[in-house]
Order: structure tokens, then C-alpha cells, then sequence
């Protein structure tokens, strides 16, 4: 059985499906989450008139979505009386960042989302999801 189990969430309700198996799977089991949600990095085209957000407000409302996102993985895991971790961080590879949190919590399962794009809109979006599977040395439960 799987005892931590990384949940990396972008809020979506794909997401929360990854969240509500990974947290069955920790419950059945007697494991906990680690929940993670990337901040979105500030898209520097140099400092303008243009700029609607100052840098600061714009890492402020990052960190502030973060948390709310991985908040909701941990009142959906205490809910079921799972412990929960949470993380937030900022990364230009989200899937970088996922594999080093899943490495450094000692994790055994990444839950995640596939959002199912094919075709064009995979080549150019890429897949946070694809890459974890390419790179991990870990178990890699994927829902759709």
C-alpha cells in the first residue's frame, strides 16, 4: 500500500479528482498527502506603463491562490481524518518541482491529473503530467 502520496493541484476540478483518489488510497491504507501547488511565475517584458501589477502584488496574489489551492486538498483530506503536508512553490519546470518535493517528502505515489489535451494543443501547452511520468523513479497514479 501507498503511505505518502504527493497531490500536486492547479484548483481544477481534474485536480480534485486526483486529490479525492490519492486521499481513499492514503485512507485505506493509514498514509497522508503532500499537497503542492505551483505559483506561476512573473512573465518579465520589462517594467512599463504597461505593467497592470506591480512584481510584489503579482507574488503576493501567486502565493495567495497557491495556498488556497492546496488548502482545499487539505480540508478534503481532513475530512476523511488524513494527515496532509502542504507546499507551494515557484519553478519555471512545474514538473521539476513536483519530482523534488515528491524525493525530499520521502513520497511513494504522485496523484495527478491529466488534463487530456491531444493533438496540437499538447505539442504546444506541453504536459506537466507526461514529463513526471517520463522522470520519475516513483509510482504515478494518473486521473482523468
Amino acid at each position: 500500500m501507498f503511505k505518502r502520496i504527493l497531490v500536486p493541484t492547479d484548483g481544477s476540478e481534474i485536480t480534485a479528482r486526483a486529490a479525492k483518489a490519492a486521499i481513499i488510497i492514503a485512507k485505506e491504507g493509514g498514509g497522508q498527502i503532500f499537497a503542492v501547488s505551483v505559483r506561476e511565475r512573473f512573465a518579465w517584458g520589462g517594467i512599463t506603463e504597461m505593467n497592470a501589477v506591480p512584481l510584489k502584488e503579482f507574488h503576493e496574489t501567486q502565493e495567495r491562490i497557491a495556498q488556497e489551492r492546496v488548502a482545499v486538498v487539505a480540508a478534503a483530506a481532513k475530512e476523511h481524518g488524513v494527515p496532509c503536508q502542504t507546499f507551494t512553490v515557484d519553478t519555471l519546470h512545474p514538473w521539476e518541482a513536483i519530482l523534488s518535493i515528491a524525493k525530499e517528502s520521502n513520497c511513494d505515489l504522485i496523484a495527478m491529473a491529466s488534463h487530456g489535451r491531444r493533438g496540437v494543443a499538447a505539442l504546444l501547452i506541453g504536459s506537466e503530467t507526461q514529463r513526471v511520468l517520463t522522470h520519475s523513479d516513483i509510482s504515478v497514479l494518473v486521473v482523468k
